[in-house]
């Protein structure tokens, strides 16, 4: 699953996001690997305000919906997101309040036919 958002146009905000990032809370890695996500990748290009994030899920235990539930009532989860929205922007595409867009994967090697 991957999905997008975009970043304000601060690079003081960029640079403490990405700060942030790189010392993630173990609540919020620990919220994840509860819900089924065995692996999750966040991609930011240059100055172009776009947040890709790439998320692999054990599809027998990853329940989305069940995930925004249990972040929603967790006192430290709601602290880091209130935190992180301070530097993330809904994209032109999103829902009203929603936060992440799903985006559609219109390539992947590993399923492409060999010559």
């Amino acid at each position: 699953m991957s999905s997008k958002l975009d970043l304000r146009d601060a690079p003081a905000l960029m640079a403490r996001y990405e700060t942030l990032h790189r010392r993630t809370w173990p609540e919020v890695a620990a919220h994840l690997r509860s819900h089924g996500v065995t692996g999750m990748e966040t991609h930011r290009l240059g100055t172009r305000m776009v947040m890709v994030m790439v998320m692999e899920t054990d599809d027998a235990v990853h329940d989305p919906r069940a995930m925004s539930l249990a972040a929603a009532i967790d006192p430290k989860l709601r602290k880091w997101e209130a935190l992180m929205w301070t530097f993330q922007a809904p994209t032109p595409w999103t829902p009203p309040g929603d936060k992440w867009t799903p985006m559609a994967c219109i390539f992947r090697l590993a399923d492409a036919a060999a010559d």
